[in-house]
């Protein structure tokens, strides 16, 4: 069966195929190198890898002949544009450590002649990586990190094709807004947060939002992320009373804050996770029923996917080759990976600096990818403008989106439990 879905893709940087390839990333006949940069090891290994699988199987599309999945660079094998040369990811293992990070883009470029990098899941890591990459005058695609800061440096050669924060945190207050005309308490919110980059950034746009749209914050709670439980914390949200807490954590203190919650049997109306740690397969058979009416934004979903016949094609290969279910993660880096993929090869050249041109002109339409996105288009700070989010809960161990209204599956349950 042929997936055809009326792809359309426009990347004006086509004008430069056909130019000649630098003398990165190998010989003209070899394989074009670009580094994939995730945490395969450490406390967030399980996401890492997932991330990595998305990464993987978007250079398993581009590089094999995939004729029935009707996205870009499918059909064929290789980069067209570079007479058919191959992609070699090369996996790159962070450890979650940003100072690693910084000297694993500089030994991927230097020392294994990568032309572009892909990463790196964590924003501390992201960001120390990406300001190597820099320095090195080479492309860094991000997918999956989602603090707003990272596209506040002015760096010239990063760029991020997910959502920021700022996404998600309106598109939770917009979620709020709904509960609040449907009579449902959602006044008062706390915020909960590991105290690294993607907690602290996130925190503070949340906070921001909530200010400027009237919301009362009425707890602003910070913990370890090596802490051995967050009791504690815990106790100081069910000091406040919020309606809501918008949570940003990895996978390690979700469990942790879902066992506090447990052990104080105390809930608060609702639940607001920013995906991390609450998408991760790992946390959610290890919490099972426990986690039930918690929600969290998403930028991929797939039940969206379902219904659209070239994102369950991908959804399906992914299942297939490693044996659990894509995610939000996973879906992010392979849309990542192929929006790079797509203007190395209108740039037709392994040049960094042609690469970063047709990434500053990539126009790409939502239906040419597998994500539920009105297009892949930078603005001046190289964040994707055409990235969107949904807000899912989690119904019996699956995710079903719950907004907005014309994408959802189901009526969201507020509040998701009742406190004893």
């Amino acid at each position: 069966m042929v997936v055809r879905v009326g792809v359309t893709v426009t990347v004006a940087a086509l004008a430069l195929a056909g130019c000649g390839s630098g003398s990165a990333g190998g010989d003209a006949s070899g394989a074009v190198k670009i580094a994939a940069m995730y945490p395969l090891s450490g406390a967030v290994a399980s996401q890492g890898l997932d991330t990595l699988h998305g990464a993987q199987l978007a250079v398993e599309i581009v590089n094999g002949d995939h004729p029935t999945i009707d996205l870009p660079l499918a059909a064929g094998k290789g980069l067209p544009n570079l007479s058919g040369r191959t992609v070699d990811l090369l996996s790159v293992d962070t450890q979650g450590d940003p100072q690693k990070g910084a000297s694993d883009a500089d030994q991927a470029v230097t020392g294994k002649g990568a032309v572009a990098l892909l990463g790196a899941y964590q924003s501390a890591v992201t960001k120390a990586a990406s300001q190597r990459a820099e320095r090195l005058g080479v492309p860094f695609v991000n997918g999956e990190s989602s603090s707003v800061e990272l596209t506040e440096r002015g760096l010239k050669w990063f760029f991020r094709t997910g959502p920021s924060d700022a996404t998600f945190a309106q598109s939770f207050f917009d979620f709020l807004d709904t509960m609040k005309t449907a009579g449902k308490p959602t006044q008062k919110i706390a915020l909960f947060y590991g105290n690294d980059d993607y907690g602290v950034g996130g925190a503070k746009i949340t906070t921001e939002l909530a200010k400027k749209l009237g919301y009362d914050v009425v707890a602003n709670v910070s913990y370890d992320a090596t802490a051995a439980d967050l009791t504690s914390q815990v106790q100081q949200l069910k000091a406040a009373k919020p309606d809501a807490v918008f949570v940003l954590s990895y996978a390690d203190p979700a469990t942790k804050l879902v066992n506090a919650l447990k052990q104080l049997d105390w809930y608060p109306a609702g639940l607001l996770a920013y995906g991390a740690g609450f998408t991760d397969n790992a946390f959610l058979k290890g919490v099972g029923a426990d986690a039930d009416g918690m929600m969290t934004r998403a930028s991929w979903s797939a039940e969206i996917a379902d219904k659209r016949p070239v994102a369950k094609a991908i959804a399906d290969l992914f299942q297939q080759k490693y044996s659990a279910p894509m995610t939000e993660n996973s879906a992010r880096s392979f849309t990542a990976a192929l929006t790079l993929m797509q203007a190395i090869d209108a740039a037709g050249s392994t040049d960094p600096d042609k690469i970063r041109t047709a990434l500053e002109a990539t126009s790409i339409t939502g239906e040419s990818t597998i994500m539920p996105w009105t297009s892949i288009k930078f603005d001046d700070k190289h964040q994707n403008t055409g990235a969107q989010g949904v807000v899912e809960q989690l119904v019996a161990g699956k995710y079903q989106v719950v907004f907005p209204k014309d994408v959802a599956s189901t009526t969201a349950v507020w509040p998701f439990r009742s406190a004893k």
